[in-house]
């Protein structure tokens, strides 16, 4: 009896622990592709990040952040806008970043991705280092050299469930 009690408190203790890594953090529906500059030669930087040297546009964008970091994103039609290799992807190999404005502007980067050739790409990774346990005002960049460059697209936080 002493046993499947002791089981019991057991399974009551570990079991909610996977349904908590399964919440959802934050979620993206939609992206904006870069435009370089804002107004006059100022760089559009956004949380520090500088902005792709042409512009770049986003057909479309999901993004799911869970709770333990886990990040899959599935990214549409991420193409030069601008210069002589228009309409291509120009060889870039992309990452996500996540920044929380509540955790003093950390970059939480996933693994990165090759675009394909009409631009397509999915990211299924764990961010690092892993999202604070609530993300204020979430800024999801998607970003070239290896995930780590300037970025060119931008996710449009779902903010309703």
């Amino acid at each position: 009896m002493r046993k499947a009690w002791i089981f019991a408190v057991f399974l009551g203790v570990i079991a909610p622990l996977p349904a908590a890594a399964d919440e959802t953090l934050v979620r993206f529906d939609g992206g904006i592709g870069v435009i370089p500059v804002r107004a006059g030669p100022a760089a559009n930087t956004v949380r520090g990040v500088n902005p792709g040297g042409q512009p770049w546009v986003i057909a479309d964008l999901k993004a799911t952040i869970k709770t333990d970091g886990r990040i899959k994103v599935d990214g549409r039609g991420v193409l030069l806008a601008g210069g002589d290799a228009i309409g291509t992807v120009a060889g870039q190999v992309v990452g996500a970043t996540l920044f929380c404005a509540n955790d003093g502007n950390v970059q939480h980067k996933s693994g990165a991705v090759p675009l394909a050739p009409d631009g397509d790409f999915r990211i299924d990774s764990v961010l690092n280092p892993a999202p604070p346990a609530t993300c204020d005002s979430p800024v999801l960049l998607i970003r070239g050299g290896n995930g780590d460059g300037n970025w060119f697209a931008a996710g449009i936080p779902k903010l309703d469930d």
